[in-house]
């Protein structure tokens, strides 16, 4: 008795929604996937290198007449990329997400937790202090611009306060953000040194009695309101031709008020100065 032949599999033609035409004629400045972490390596100026985790932004341009981009794409992407990636294939990464979904325009960013280690200003304990680190990249018309950002934990004690009081004046953690564009390599430390040299005093993660005493006189002798430490920042970064913008934030969280206090200045050093 002969054997039915077996019957071939078809494989269903389905529809690829996404890749439709669109008659609403209106273009979508960015459109992706956000908040997916993936392992990344980040080298520091050290010399060594720090194995964390970053959570990711992935965005493109989508032209008028695209209904949708391919969502799934963007984690093949990040995927393809091994098991982890460094700042040093972030420019090739973003331009092969481009290329991938046939736009002519991207972005992507990725933000981390940053250590150093630190060595407290009396007795030398050492301890790891972390900061929020943003690596951000832009490309359009071919071009890519890459920023970088840190959030710098610091003290600042107000100078009014101490003008003002017989014993003390009031203090307390604040912020310290910077973000600028950078035109060559500039390490995150840089822009960490800077923030936390012009704030009143610097943190740190172990502080014995002795270095307690040297940081609560520093931020004495060194009171700053959040627009003191936003100028001296910007003063910094002026001279610095890397880096051709910026955007300087200082929030105070106020030990003696239910509020912030909080400070801007920004510049764009390719553009005329303004007054």
């Amino acid at each position: 008795m002969n054997a039915k032949p077996a019957s071939a599999t078809v494989t269903p033609i389905i529809d690829d929604v996404q890749g439709r035409p669109d008659t609403r004629r209106i273009p979508i400045d960015r459109v992706g996937i956000k908040d997916i972490y993936h392992p990344v390596r980040v080298k520091d100026r050290a010399g060594g290198e720090q194995h964390t985790i970053a959570n990711f932004n992935m965005y493109v341009h989508l032209p008028h007449n695209f209904k949708g981009t391919h969502m799934s794409r963007f984690v093949e992407i990040l995927n393809e990329h091994e098991r982890e990636i460094s700042v040093e294939s972030f420019n090739a990464m973003l331009t092969q997400m481009t290329e991938r979904l046939d736009s002519g325009a991207g972005h992507l960013e990725m933000t981390f937790p940053y250590f150093i280690m630190k060595q407290a200003p009396v007795t030398g304990v050492q301890s790891l202090l972390d900061y929020k680190a943003t690596l951000a990249g832009e490309l359009k018309d071919g071009q890519v611009q890459t920023w970088l950002k840190v959030v710098v934990p610091v003290t600042s004690l107000c100078p009014c306060s101490k003008q003002i009081s017989d014993y003390g004046a009031h203090n307390q953690r604040s912020h310290v953000t910077i973000s600028v564009r950078i035109s060559e390599h500039v390490w995150l430390e840089e822009l960490i040194d800077v923030a936390e040299q012009e704030a009143s005093c610097e943190l740190y993660g172990i502080l014995k009695r002795p270095d307690e005493k040297y940081v609560t006189e520093r931020a004495y002798d060194n009171p700053k309101f959040v627009e003191d430490i936003v100028r001296d920042v910007a003063m910094r970064l002026n001279t610095d031709d890397r880096i051709r913008s910026y955007v300087i934030e200082s929030e105070n969280f106020e030990s003696i008020h239910n509020h912030s206090a909080y400070a801007r200045v920004e510049r764009d050093k390719d553009l005329p100065a303004a007054n």
